[in-house]
């Protein structure tokens, strides 16, 4: 006699493969211009009961989880000295003011005063490395120093 419960997993586990595989797919085309309709074909799903899906395992819509994907890496490349505009560019935004108030109401600064604090960091850390040591590191190499 099979178990109903064997019956009921199998389906969970098709949904969640699904659902995974489709958000793969916003991590790796995240820059170029994707929808929700083309989204959910990657799960095989109705953009509805996609959309429903998705949400209800990470807390937030495809398009939302998409933006803060791109903000991320938007974050990476400013702080690796790449510039507002071509950061906009490369990551498909429609405008630079969009790109600059989507960032802001992500990270809470406009895009060039994050480039311009990471510029900041950047020579900080040539100037004095140590300072960016953290402090529980340091004291551990204090003590062993100690007991030498």
């Amino acid at each position: 006699m099979r178990s109903t419960n064997h019956v009921d997993e199998y389906p969970r586990a098709y949904i969640y493969r699904q659902v995974v595989k489709a958000k793969l797919y916003i991590d790796a085309h995240f820059a170029e211009n994707i929808d929700l309709a083309g989204i959910a074909d990657e799960a095989f799903y109705s953009r509805y009961y996609f959309l429903r899906l998705f949400k209800s395992m990470y807390g937030v819509t495809p398009q939302q989880y998409r933006k803060r994907v791109r903000i991320e890496y938007a974050m990476k490349l400013l702080s690796e000295g790449r510039g507002v505009t071509d950061v906009c560019c490369e990551l498909g935004f429609e405008s630079l003011s969009t790109f600059s108030s989507t960032f802001k109401e992500i990270v809470g600064v406009r895009p060039s005063s994050f480039a311009r604090d990471a510029e900041l960091r950047r020579e900080s850390l040539k100037r004095q490395p140590l300072t960016h040591i953290p402090g529980c590191f340091s004291k551990k190499i204090s003590r062993r120093e100690r007991a030498i």
